[in-house]
């Protein structure tokens, strides 16, 4: 045997590549978009991913199959999604929580699409709340009933946030959180409270008031009835073609804590001719948009009977005559 023949057990034609190997490649990625990390990444995420805002309180905003929903899907069949949709990683790191764009999310499967495509954002809750309201302003004024949840939405996400609440004791961060809600929407407090109060009507009377079948404090009032009572109430609208005023649902109110309501009784209640306004009412709020907080009511009243004695100048002198009254018979 040769010299080198003798070496080749000892030094396998392998060996040194087997020492020196370098790690197998990773696997190539799946074939479906891989869930982001970079913040504000656009991706296509597939519509199974994605679950509705669903911190503390459901979706305010309504997503009906509608015509309008039908004007949308043939324009995603056309065009596409124009608009991404903002996601935030759901917390369990299962899929995604729509933040804004739940109707594009529902008329991309009407539209037969499997994907949607996603700015997908880090954000506490009260930002994610903040984005939503934001995306959603140029739908218009929202329902009653949407801005009902909205507000209630606001108000839980600063509640959950409470320790962080500088100042503020713990036992006054709810009174606290709808405070300053009602600072980023520009209503008082007691106004919030009121909106957030018809989240406790039933769905029957709650679409009379999105409707406006159903003044909003008749509304409120209705709120602290039974639910089984409220249905009643809402069969006797129908029924009486008439909605209760503010005194009516308050005495309906106090029948329903005392044990007393039943459906005559609210028939017979609605049933009753309501006394004509004498005035015109104008909340401070309202005139306080004109006016400011500084001025008095007794000068708002000077300003506007003088605006009015203005405005009655300048009309034709047949209009400016208070009408004659109607002569008795003889």
């Amino acid at each position: 045997m040769s010299r080198s023949d003798s070496k080749a057990p000892d030094a396998p034609k392998g060996a040194p590549v087997r020492e020196a190997a370098v790690p197998e490649p990773p696997a190539p990625e799946p074939a479906t978009p891989p869930r982001p990390i970079d913040e504000g990444k656009l991706v296509y995420l597939k519509l199974s991913e994605l679950h509705a805002f669903h911190t503390f309180r459901d979706h305010p905003f309504q997503v009906k199959d509608d015509e309008k929903m039908v004007e949308l899907v043939g324009t995603i069949k056309e065009h596409g999604v124009m608009t991404p949709a903002t996601v935030r990683p759901e917390k369990d790191g299962n899929g995604y929580e729509i933040v804004a764009g739940h109707r594009r999310h529902r008329g991309s499967e009407l539209a037969g699409l499997e994907e949607l495509p996603c700015i997908v954002r880090s954000m506490t809750d009260i930002e994610a709340v903040r984005e939503m309201k934001n995306s959603n302003k140029q739908r218009g004024e929202p329902l009653p009933s949407e801005l009902a949840k909205l507000l209630d939405l606001e108000v839980e996400a600063i509640k959950h946030q409470g320790g962080r609440l500088d100042g503020v004791a713990e036992g006054d961060i709810g009174k606290r959180s709808v405070e300053i809600v009602g600072e980023n929407n520009g209503m008082n407090y007691k106004k919030v409270m009121r909106y957030i109060r018809l989240n406790s009507l039933v769905p029957e009377l709650l679409n009379k008031v999105d409707e406006k079948g159903l003044g909003f404090m008749p509304a409120v009032e209705l709120s602290y009835i039974k639910p089984k009572n409220q249905r009643l109430v809402a069969v006797s609208i129908d029924g009486e073609q008439s909605s209760p005023s503010v005194a009516q649902a308050k005495r309906l109110r106090e029948l329903d804590k005392e044990g007393k309501l039943n459906g005559d009784v609210i028939d017979g209640i609605l049933s009753e001719k309501k006394k004509e306004d004498k005035g015109v009412i104008i909340s401070t709020a309202e005139l306080e948009k004109y006016f400011g907080k500084e001025v008095t009511p007794a000068k708002m009243k000077e300003q506007i009977m003088g605006l009015l004695d203005e405005w009655k100048q300048k009309q034709p002198p047949q209009l400016t005559k208070a009408p004659k009254k109607m002569e008795k018979d003889k």
